[in-house]
């Protein structure tokens, strides 16, 4: 079925992001398989997945930067296939990796970047202003870019899509090399814009950041939507509590998920990084069981408890592959 046969429902709001069907190939490979997904003016749209599930082919299609197979899309009310010049005025984009102009000063790029989309210059300079100080890099204005550390590229890369204040954004893993601080600061920023009404599409393997901020997750596995809702939702879908045993050897991880398969509702899965072994637990099973099993079992166990489900969970469970490098204490 071609782009332009596709049957589509029309959201009844045009605003924000809306997918129907989505499917990009290349070949015979099938980047993405009618993904369908909604999200509404001022709301959080997060993508999840592992490496090479389809969040970045979606994300390229929305923007303007790919052709979908078949499908449609609606960004603010336009299509990016027949109205292209509408969305791109419509939008900011932030990729996984920075493209500022390192010959540039920091406020030279916001400014040029203001130019482009051909604002007022009063406009600019008062929009480049509040941008490097809510990012904290106003000390740093006039420096050229090319002196600035991986992280404070980062945050000009992050200004630069903001300069224009579209009523979509795009944010391809926006906070990976960002501090703690540059992350909360980056946040507190994005939330109040969503507030005023803006619609944000996220992608991110800061599974903490997506629970924390997501209105609504959109989990894709293999180029297709295997689950969505909301944080809550998905948890729910998932429900029960964690077993959680952190074992002081790498060579003791086999024992622990065997001892600890004992408790649980299905097979524990092993975290060999962080000498975790984690299974969901069965109803009812107290936790002096668990420890004394495992001192049976001669496991050096220096940690054990039990937790609520969390994204990671939701994520191990409903996908097939389990590559995705989780990173904890993201927000």
């Amino acid at each position: 079925m071609s782009y332009a046969q596709h049957v589509h429902r029309t959201p009844s709001t045009p605003d924000g992001v809306y997918a129907d069907g989505l499917t990009k190939s290349y070949g015979d490979v099938r980047a993405l398989r009618e993904a369908s997904f909604h999200a509404p003016a001022g709301s959080v749209l997060g993508l999840l997945g592992h490496n090479g599930a389809g969040k970045t082919t979606a994300v390229r299609i929305l923007t303007t930067l790919a052709l979908p197979t078949s499908g449609r899309a609606l960004v603010a009310g336009f299509d990016p296939v027949t109205q292209p010049a509408e969305v791109r005025a419509r939008i900011g984009l932030t990729g996984q990796s920075a493209t500022v102009d390192g010959l540039l000063s920091a406020r030279a790029n916001l400014e040029l970047v203001g130019r482009l989309y051909h604002l007022p210059r009063a406009t600019v300079r008062r929009r480049a202003a509040e941008l490097l100080a809510q990012l904290r890099l106003e000390e740093a204005g006039e420096r050229l870019v090319r002196t600035f550390s991986g992280g404070m590229r980062r945050r000009l890369d992050l200004a630069a899509s903001l300069v224009a204040s579209p009523p979509v954004l795009f944010l391809d893993e926006p906070t990976t090399g960002l501090d703690p601080q540059s992350r909360n600061d980056l946040w507190e920023l994005l939330g109040g814009l969503v507030e005023e009404g803006m619609t944000l599409v996220l992608t991110t393997q800061y599974l903490e950041e997506a629970d924390r901020f997501a209105d609504q997750i959109v989990l894709l596995d293999h180029g297709q939507v295997t689950a969505s809702g909301t944080p809550a939702e998905l948890k729910a879908r998932v429900g029960g509590e964690r077993l959680v045993v952190t074992v002081s050897e790498l060579a003791e991880l086999p024992t622990a998920a065997r001892t600890l398969g004992r408790f649980g509702e299905d097979e524990p899965s092993e975290d060999p990084a962080g000498r975790q072994v984690t299974v969901a637990a069965r109803p009812g099973t107290r936790l002096i069981e668990v420890v004394r099993a495992l001192d049976a079992a001669g496991v050096d166990a220096v940690d054990v408890q039990r937790r609520e489900v969390t994204l990671d969970d939701v994520f191990l469970s409903l996908t097939r592959d389990t590559p995705l490098s989780v990173q904890r204490g993201a927000a």
